[in-house]
């Protein structure tokens, strides 16, 4: 897929203005009703890319607009049990809003893709809220679907406990 303009890279977390991006594009997501409607802290901002820099199993896929920052997608990778495998979560989609329904996402997903076939992944992961119809949508185009082993048990939920 090509989208007009825009080019993707992997992110050099070392790199200041891959890092500066990463920071200000998932800060604008967090700001964002899809993304909780509040900004990053600032202890976020601050320990961000380092952290994510100390993870061997993350990896950052960057979207430009020339030079203008404008998509990221995060992604860390898990442990399949039952395939012995690793997996990669899909853990954080942002495109500017300046620049959505262009298909910017659709275009770092496919890189995220190269890059855990790359490691050997057995499948992608990733959560979203069903009230976000358009990413919804996406995913499912692009071969995401609900997670069931047995269908008579239903799909999964995806749950959590703040600590």
């Amino acid at each position: 897929m090509s989208v007009s303009g825009i080019a993707t890279l992997r992110a050099d977390y070392a790199n200041p203005a891959h890092a500066a991006a990463l920071v200000m594009l998932l800060d604008a997501y967090a700001s964002d009703p899809a993304g909780g409607g509040e900004g990053l802290s600032d202890y976020a901002k601050a320990n961000l890319v380092p952290g994510l820099a100390a993870r061997p199993q993350a990896y950052s896929v960057l979207a430009l607009d020339g030079d203008q920052p404008v998509g990221l997608v995060n992604c860390i990778e898990g442990f399949s049990t039952f395939a012995c495998k690793p997996l990669v979560n899909v853990h954080d989609v942002a495109v500017l809003a300046s620049h959505r329904g262009r298909g910017i996402a659709e275009l770092m997903l496919a890189e995220c893709e190269v890059i855990a076939r790359e490691r050997g992944a057995v499948k992608l992961t990733l959560e979203v809220l069903s009230g976000n119809r358009p990413a919804v949508r996406l995913y499912e185009r692009i071969g995401f679907a609900g997670y069931q082993l047995d269908p008579g048990m239903g799909t999964a939920q995806f749950m959590q406990k703040w600590l």
